[in-house]
């Protein structure tokens, strides 16, 4: 997926540029890390603007969370899709966003991370951003009985990925570990 940095035109209206910002500065930077001075400032809005549209910072992190997963579910269908057909597709799709310069990992482990004990509507919109992505890979894996189970195992090794490919000096390890992942899970 491509992490890089939203444009985001003054044009726009005043609840979409306030999203757009913090989607970029929350999976930059972080949640916690960014306040919502900041999220007003970049945006452009005034502080009168920004609590019409989002009354609390919580109110904004679910709102990030459900575009990220919109926004992300759609890239990641699109790329399986332009990497062939099968699961062979989905290393070199998740390259692609591992390799992108401004990658940061998964912004729902990441989330999770950060406010899963005190935001439980975290935890609950990344398990279903998780389910997403899982039933995408079972759209992937030959038909089996074990189909559902071996499609759970490849999203766990996805999610191992995600985070190695974060701290390495190359995604390139990560990925070759989740190929030889997938097909152990799938030879079994």
């Amino acid at each position: 997926m491509q992490a890089n940095k939203t444009q985001i035109s003054p044009a726009l209206p005043a609840r979409e540029r306030i999203l757009l910002t913090a989607h970029d500065l929350f999976y930059r930077d972080g949640i916690r890390a960014t306040g919502i001075d900041r999220v007003i400032a970049e945006s452009g809005v005034t502080k009168v603007t920004f609590y019409r549209h989002f009354p609390s910072k919580n109110d904004l992190i679910r709102e990030f969370l459900e575009y990220r997963h919109r926004r992300w579910m759609e890239w990641f269908v699109d790329a399986l899709q332009r990497h062939g057909k099968g699961v062979n597709a989905l290393i070199p799709a998740l390259g692609e966003w591992f390799n992108d310069e401004n990658f940061r990992g998964c912004a729902f482990i990441n989330s999770v991370g950060e406010l899963g004990g005190v935001l439980p509507e975290v935890v609950e919109i990344s398990r279903r951003h998780k389910q997403d992505m899982t039933e995408a890979i079972a759209r992937l894996l030959p038909p089996s009985r074990h189909r559902a189970a071996d499609a759970q195992a490849v999203a766990v090794a996805v999610d191992g990925a995600i985070i190695r490919a974060q701290f390495d000096h190359s995604p390139q390890p990560a990925l070759h570990a989740l190929d030889r992942l997938v097909r152990a899970v799938l030879t079994n």
